[in-house]
């Protein structure tokens, strides 16, 4: 699996904004996929896992009831960032695991990462 991250830019605090990560590969469908973040001299973070099915969802707790995962069946995770506050800035990775159990937080259990996308938001 290849994963394509895409839509991060620059938005105002309280803006909007949706990550894309385009998935390459037949086997897209078996697995879960998550989004983690990162900034500079930080450790990298989960933000939100989604199961392959769609219909179980997992979030940080400080993006709850802001940001959305989703997914469709062409092959595409999304990530619907909503009411963005500056500290939401950082690196935007989508990842794919073939791993279903508890640990959808985890980023070792991710085997597979898309390059990352920068999402800027100035107050």
């Amino acid at each position: 699996v290849q994963l394509q991250a895409s839509g991060g830019g620059l938005v105002q605090d309280g803006g909007s904004l949706r990550l894309s990560c385009a998935a390459s590969g037949r086997t897209f469908s078996r697995y879960r996929m998550g989004w983690f973040r990162q900034t500079p001299g930080k450790e990298r973070e989960f933000v939100a896992a989604i199961n392959p099915s769609g219909g179980s969802t997992y979030y940080a707790d400080f993006v709850k009831g802001r940001f959305t995962i989703s997914r469709d069946n062409a092959n595409t995770v999304y990530l619907q960032m909503n009411s963005l506050k500056p500290d939401d800035t950082a690196v935007y990775y989508c990842a794919a695991t073939s791993v279903y159990g508890s640990n959808y937080n985890v980023q070792a259990l991710y085997n597979y990462w898309g390059q990352g996308t920068l999402v800027t938001v100035s107050s």
